[in-house]
């Protein structure tokens, strides 16, 4: 597949056909060579949904801990299979893919056309803006970033370097809400002005639990998974999968709330809010946790509408009624949006009537909608390998994950610093907070550097 190639060097006959390295046009039958980084929970899955397409050739695997690239559950350190599910089956890849402990060297290889970045969060901004210089173009987890500056600079990266680069917000790829951004943009519900999502899972009393820093396990290259992250010890409540519950590697608003964050933006035609505030803590969880088990973040837009954003970790109570994980509060009706991954994906709109000294009838027909998307991971992966073939913009866009990821940013940033910030959307800086400013990204870790 051939590299660099730009728009006046297609013909609406040959676009389906245009690949991307290796000197040669690939029909659309052909195979992209596609490298794996990270293995772990989220890397496994994603590995499983680009198997299932018959276009794509897996060349290399990418790890720090060795049973992980090996495919050896077996020899998982026994403390990581204590988080049962969220330790992976690797799934069965053919024989001859190249494996490597250091993503800089699978960068190296003219057979990978693309790479599939699922290691922490703190991770994607220097490894996906080293693929976009090495050529290859990306499909990146969400959250993108960690921080604003980061997912700024992924986006100038990808249009630089002229690379496809897909994010993992697979509402994207679902026919579902396809269907209900088109009814919501026509004004099925009138005039938004709220929207609502959240997560909630009761973790009291004893949370991730409590544990002393320690070696690491055999096998684990514990300095490149921190990576640009200051120096520690290793600890039991960080690794596998727990950092998403320490601030230096990742947030549950960010885990969770993209998503819905996207779905939101998506459905709206928001862009990002002009002011939020967020309040809470760790109010019922005794653990080794940086974040709070319960906060609730209130996002303004310039257009007039509220998005309200909840994580409660000490009640698992559904936040939302109807099975939704998303609530559009409209002056002719009410949209909910059931869960994405379920088989009864659905999304109702229930009539507003007049409330006080207005007229009580309902003000439309009540409506709902099914329309099961199947496995969205598979989805997204083959949205992803056509617009690598096509050369043309994904679903889920760097720029729309960047500004969807910054919702994240900003209420972790409202928490951190107490106040109500009012945010530049083009400058990307608070107006009104040089301490929240000074909060946009951090110093790494030498020798790594976004540039």
């Amino acid at each position: 597949m051939r590299h660099g190639l730009n728009r006046r060097e297609f013909s609406a006959a040959s676009a389906a056909a245009i690949g991307l390295a290796g000197g040669q046009v690939l029909g659309a039958n052909e195979r992209v060579g596609l490298a794996f980084l990270g293995l772990g929970n989220r890397g496994c899955q994603l590995l499983r949904a680009f198997l299932a397409q018959p276009d794509c050739q897996v060349v290399a695997l990418c790890d720090v801990y060795e049973p992980y690239l090996s495919g050896d559950f077996d020899h998982i350190d026994p403390g990581f299979k204590r988080l049962g599910g969220r330790i992976p089956r690797m799934p069965e890849v053919p024989k001859g893919v190249a494996r490597f402990h250091d993503f800089r060297h699978v960068l190296e290889r003219p057979d990978v056309d693309a790479v599939v970045i699922a290691t922490p969060d703190h991770w994607h901004a220097i490894q996906m803006i080293s693929a976009c210089k090495a050529g290859k173009d990306v499909y990146v987890e969400k959250p993108l970033s960690v921080t604003v500056v980061e997912g700024r600079a992924m986006v100038k990266a990808a249009r630089a370097h002229d690379r496809i680069v897909q994010v993992g917000t697979q509402r994207r790829s679902s026919r579902l809400y396809a269907q209900l951004a088109e009814a919501i943009r026509g004004g099925a519900v009138g005039k938004i002005t709220v929207a609502r999502a959240g997560f909630a899972s009761n973790m009291a009393p004893a949370g991730i639990g409590h544990a002393e820093p320690s070696a690491p396990p055999p096998g684990l290259d514990w300095e490149m998974w921190l990576g640009p992250r200051p120096d520690r010890p290793f600890q039991a409540t960080i690794l596998p999968y727990l950092f998403r519950w320490h601030q230096l590697y990742s947030s549950q608003i960010a885990n969770w709330g993209v998503h819905y964050f996207d779905a939101i933006r998506w459905m709206t035609g928001e862009l990002a809010p002009r002011s939020v505030s967020t309040h809470g803590g760790r109010f019922a969880v005794d653990d080794d946790r940086t974040i709070p088990d319960t906060s609730e973040t209130i996002f303004e837009h310039d257009s007039k509408m509220l998005t309200l954003f909840s994580v409660y970790e000490a009640n698992g109570q559904p936040i939302l009624p109807r099975g939704a994980e998303i609530e559009l509060r409209g002056t002719l009706g009410t949209a909910y949006a059931g869960v994405a991954y379920s088989a009864d994906n659905h999304y109702e709109i229930v009539p507003e009537r007049g409330g006080a000294f207005q007229d009580p009838k309902p003000r439309r027909k009540p409506e709902t909608v099914k329309s099961p998307d199947g496995d969205l991971d598979r989805r997204a992966a083959r949205d992803f390998l056509d617009s690598v073939k096509k050369r043309s913009q994904p679903r889920a866009d760097i720029e729309e994950g960047h500004r969807s990821t910054t919702y994240a940013h900003l209420a972790n940033l409202a928490l951190a610093t107490r106040k109500r910030l009012d945010w530049d959307a083009q400058a990307e800086r608070f107006t009104n907070c040089p301490e929240a400013n000074d909060l946009l990204h951090y110093e790494y870790r030498k020798p790594w550097s976004l540039t």
